[in-house]
């Protein structure tokens, strides 16, 4: 080395600290030392340490498990909306518009009734004796109660319905099931093995046979439904209705169009115990 570059390099040294001079050997080992120092956290490294593991609240917890249950309530629901419309969705086009015929039998009955109470308040009110009137629409509407509560007897188109239960597998509700069917088709007056059907009537097993109100019947059991017959028997032949239900218990079901039915069973009228008339 010459004169002059170790001059340069004695310059250099002289302007450095104290304790560089002092520890020359020592900074590569500090070098080392800050190699050993772990590497800074990348962001998506800073984020995951955020989020797990998950620091969860008393108050977040509660409102998890009710979400859970609202979720848990509606598949329950739309589960059973779905069995309850699988009869429908396998019936046939036939079957379908069958159905809707129906219901709009059903729509034209009540607004008939709508317009017959309507007719009977305007000759109410349009009569020159409007007490003549009212006598002769009360002795009416007495004479349409009657047949509901089977105190008189009627007449007039409907069906028969014959169920041959051969093995006994007939219950009580089945029987139930197709007076609620014929009744929400129309019927206006039913009666089974002889006993009258109203409003109060009621149906339980007793052994092998049903009872009717107290009465004892076997089978077949026979109906005679009086009604529009085109409502009547299509309301039974609905797809999963009372007839393919009978069927299932391998019970035969017949039935029969007729335009003169007699329902001729009859009920005692019975004088109410506690009601009485508020009219004055």
């Amino acid at each position: 080395m010459s004169n002059q570059d170790e001059t340069r390099e004695n310059r250099l040294r002289a302007e450095l600290p104290e304790e560089v001079q002092a520890r020359p050997d020592e900074a590569p080992e500090a070098a080392e030392e800050d190699g050993d120092r772990p590497a800074e956290l990348t962001g998506r490294q800073r984020l995951v340490k955020g989020l797990w593991p998950p620091r969860v609240s008393r108050a977040q917890l509660i409102v998890a498990l009710l979400l859970f249950g609202l979720g848990f309530g509606l598949a329950v629901q739309v589960a059973s909306n779905s069995d309850g419309d699988s009869a429908l969705r396998g019936a046939r086009q036939e079957d379908l518009v069958r159905i809707l015929d129906e219901l709009d039998d059903r729509s034209q009955r009540l607004e008939d009734e709508k317009q017959g109470l309507e007719k009977q308040r305007d000759e109410l009110e349009n009569s020159s004796d409007q007490a003549e009137e009212a006598r002769r629409q009360t002795v009416e509407k007495e004479r349409q109660l009657g047949i509901l509560a089977g105190t008189v007897a009627a007449e007039g188109p409907g069906i028969t319905i014959t169920i041959d239960d051969t093995k006994g597998t007939v219950e009580a509700d089945m029987l139930l099931d197709a007076i609620q069917e014929l009744r929400a088709a129309g019927a206006e007056a039913m009666q089974v093995n002889g006993v009258r059907i109203v409003a109060g009537t009621y149906l339980s097993d007793a052994g092998n046979t049903v009872s009717v109100d107290g009465n004892k019947i076997n089978a077949p059991y026979r109906f005679k439904v009086i009604g529009k017959p085109q409502d009547l028997e299509p309301a039974l032949n609905i797809p999963g209705g009372v007839v393919q239900t009978l069927e299932k218990e391998q019970a035969t079901v017949t039935i029969e169009r007729s335009d003169k039915i007699v329902v001729d069973a009859l009920r005692a009228a019975k004088r109410p115990d506690y009601a009485r008339s508020s009219s004055r």
